[in-house]
């Protein structure tokens, strides 16, 4: 089963939640991310993978940053 699909559409809800934070630096916020998925990209495990959109998902669930 591919990753990239909903990896890519978690990517794109993150950017998108980047756009509303208000006490965290947006442009860190982003780079984090893009980090994030740079490091993927290069270690395609799919545990990790897996482990790092489940975060990503838990992280637009709870709202915050921290």
């Amino acid at each position: 089963m591919s990753m990239r699909s909903p990896a890519l559409a978690l990517y794109k809800k993150l950017i998108r939640y980047s756009q509303n934070l208000q006490f965290t630096d947006k442009e860190y916020f982003v780079s984090r991310v893009r980090a994030e998925f740079e490091q993927n990209r290069e270690n395609p495990l799919p545990e990790n993978i897996s482990r790092s959109i489940e975060r990503g998902e838990a992280l637009l669930k709870r709202g915050r940053v921290l």
